[in-house]
């Protein structure tokens, strides 16, 4: 039979033992924090074709600005690496960015470029870049990203132009570009797109001298689903410079000049 004076001793010998590592831990957590940062890695992933619209110095000198060094020798407990991060996603460029510190005291700074997928120029001589969520971006620092370029006359650019009710020839334009993004054979083949001053749209091919008068942005579906059984069965056999324009307004016809 075990004494009550046996499980006494036996639960104070283990509150003594957890006390003692509890201890520990916390000397241990308290010595790592006065460490210093060995080294601060930068690294920017690039954009599909291995573009970098911001570079690695680019982050670099975005830190030396705020903080006169680029963390380097700073010690553990002085690092707040949700500050670091929200330094870097104010730059138009950046969609995400990740900091921490790993165990060989080494501040590693993951940077997620936004992905340019429309470019506008348009006739008021606004230059700028629209990503995947319709966020706006201005022209690179470093070269003119790969992207489909919009000219005409576009409605100016508001914030929440996609959520507005009302349309626009942008809301529209985007709408279009993300249609053409989604299009294994048009991605890529359309590299122009022109808004007229009545709000229609005009493509420009990537190969031959056509115009693909699109009009609206109603029924894309069909429309699309016209163009290429047009480029896939008659341009071959017709050749790709006998045709000045492609019509696609109407409904279930295909009308070249």
């Amino acid at each position: 039979m075990i004494s009550l004076s046996k499980i006494r001793y036996d639960r104070i010998i283990w509150l003594l033992f957890l006390l003692i590592v509890g201890l520990g831990l916390f000397k241990a957590v308290q010595e790592k924090k006065v460490e210093e940062i060995e080294d601060t890695i930068i690294t920017v992933t690039p954009l599909g074709g291995g573009d970098k619209l911001i570079s690695e110095e680019d982050v670099r000198s975005a830190i030396m600005r705020t903080f006169d060094s680029d963390l380097t020798r700073y010690r553990l407990d002085e690092i707040d690496v949700t500050r670091v991060e929200t330094l870097l996603e104010d730059d138009p460029f950046v969609k995400n960015a990740e900091v921490y510190v790993d165990q060989h005291n080494i501040l590693r700074i993951k940077v997620e470029q936004r992905e340019p997928v429309l470019r506008i120029l348009d006739n008021n001589g606004n230059n700028y870049y629209l990503d995947e969520n319709g966020v706006k971006m201005p022209p690179g620092k470093n070269f003119a990203a790969r992207a489909l370029v919009a000219t005409g006359n576009i409605s100016p650019y508001q914030t929440d132009f996609i959520t507005r009710r009302k349309s626009s020839t942008l809301k529209d334009l985007f709408k279009l570009a993300q249609a053409l993004k989604s299009d294994e054979f048009l991605n890529g083949f359309i590299q122009q797109i022109h808004v007229t001053n009545g709000g229609e749209f005009i493509m420009a091919p990537l190969v031959g001298d056509q115009q693909i008068i699109l009009g609206s942005v109603r029924r894309l579906d069909d429309k699309f689903r016209r163009l290429k059984i047009f480029y896939r069965e008659g341009m071959p056999g017709a050749g790709w410079r006998k045709y000045r324009s492609i019509n696609l307004k109407f409904n279930g016809q295909i009308v070249c000049k």
